[in-house]
């Protein structure tokens, strides 16, 4: 049992104190140091008495149930719902950050729904959700109460899900993705500069967890890139990122590239064009990629499976929505028997419309 200090706080893992008095998180690559009462840059974890306690243990700031597409995962039990939640604070920096009223409040009354992990778990499964996922904010920075939420839900057979930035300390990774059954991994970018000047982060711990997840762990993982306009869009870049994902971690890793919209302090900069995303996926795959998808925009073809052996159509989306799906259980091509990489039903439990829900309620 977790320890409650007081309601929303409890003890955090992953610190060390320092010989000067101070106490250094160790749960991402920023490992603050922290005077008495300080909190770190992600803005939930404190130091309390010589320790590191977690402030938002058990506060939501939403819960919605989507479409697994929209996580976006599409070879993890594609057609079904997930209950996705978060809370607030957030490790990253990102000036286009699409959910920037939570990931960077300060206020702790914005998370407003109060959700024990047993809670978090029932709802799901009493809604039908195939899996839960820990979103809108990442979940590395509520490690605590986004694993405590994972074992709750994997008592009552519900998958759980991590989306995140991979900003993750090499200490705390294995507790957290232990907990999960996939990962998508937001590869904000493919340069250091891109990483420091636009998140106040670091490239290569990000390069490092996932290429850890891939080789290390039985979580399935596929990657999203949001390309913005002049800052990680050019010929050059996507293909240096393609090129690293299949040297690194082979054909079948599904990579995500997804349209970036106007926010937070990159108003200025223009939507994404569909062209660009589609020349994106095209020369990912021309590289050798297998299963590249484009997002936040319509495009039949870019949300469409296909066999990586003979190219028959597998899966065919409406946007989030599947509307044909040919796998067995297995993921097995019923063209050529080819098994897909990934993770699958039988056949689409069915996707419950998409609506915010309350535990109130």
């Amino acid at each position: 049992m977790r320890e409650r200090i007081e309601p929303g706080v409890v003890a955090g893992g992953w610190w060390e104190k320092l010989e000067d008095g101070r106490v250094r998180c160790d749960l991402c690559p920023r490992r603050c140091t922290l005077h008495a009462g300080q909190r770190g840059f992600c803005f939930v974890r404190q130091e309390r008495e010589g320790a590191i306690v977690l402030t938002s243990y058990g506060q939501g700031s939403g819960l919605c149930v989507d479409p697994i597409e929209k996580k976006p995962l599409s070879h993890f039990h594609p057609g079904t719902s997930v209950l996705s939640f978060g809370t607030i604070g957030c490790n990253l920096g990102c000036k286009f950050c699409q959910n920037w009223d939570i990931s960077k409040t300060r206020e702790m009354e914005r998370a407003h729904e109060h959700a024990t992990p047993e809670q978090v778990a029932t709802l799901a499964r009493e809604l039908g959700c195939r899996s839960v996922a820990f979103t809108y904010n990442d979940p590395v920075t509520w490690a605590e109460y986004a694993i405590d939420s994972a074992h709750a839900a994997r008592e009552l057979g519900v998958a759980t899900v991590a989306v995140t930035a991979g900003y993750v300390d090499p200490s705390a990774r294995e507790q957290f993705f232990g907990a999960m059954d996939a990962a998508n991994v937001d590869l904000k970018a493919f340069t250091e500069d891109f990483y420091k000047r636009v998140c106040a982060a670091r490239l290569a711990p990000v390069l490092e967890t996932i290429e850890w997840l891939h080789r290390e762990t039985n979580v399935w993982l596929e990657l999203t890139t949001l390309l913005i306009p002049g800052h990680n869009d050019s010929d050059a870049e996507i293909e240096q990122l393609a090129s690293w994902v299949l040297d690194r971690l082979g054909p079948d890793v599904p990579l995500h590239f997804t349209a970036f919209h106007p926010d937070f302090r990159m108003e200025d900069v223009p939507p994404t064009p569909p062209e660009t995303l589609r020349r994106a996926r095209a020369r990912a795959k021309s590289l050798g990629l297998h299963h590249v998808y484009t997002g936040n925009v319509r495009d039949e073809e870019g949300s469409m499976t296909l066999c990586a052996s003979c190219g028959a159509r597998l899966i065919t989306r409406d946007g989030y929505h599947v509307r044909e799906y040919t796998l067995d259980a297995r993921g097995a091509c019923p063209s050529c028997g080819a098994v897909l990489a990934g993770r699958f039903d039988a056949k689409p439990r069915g996707f419950v419309q998409r609506r915010r829900v309350s535990l109130l309620q």
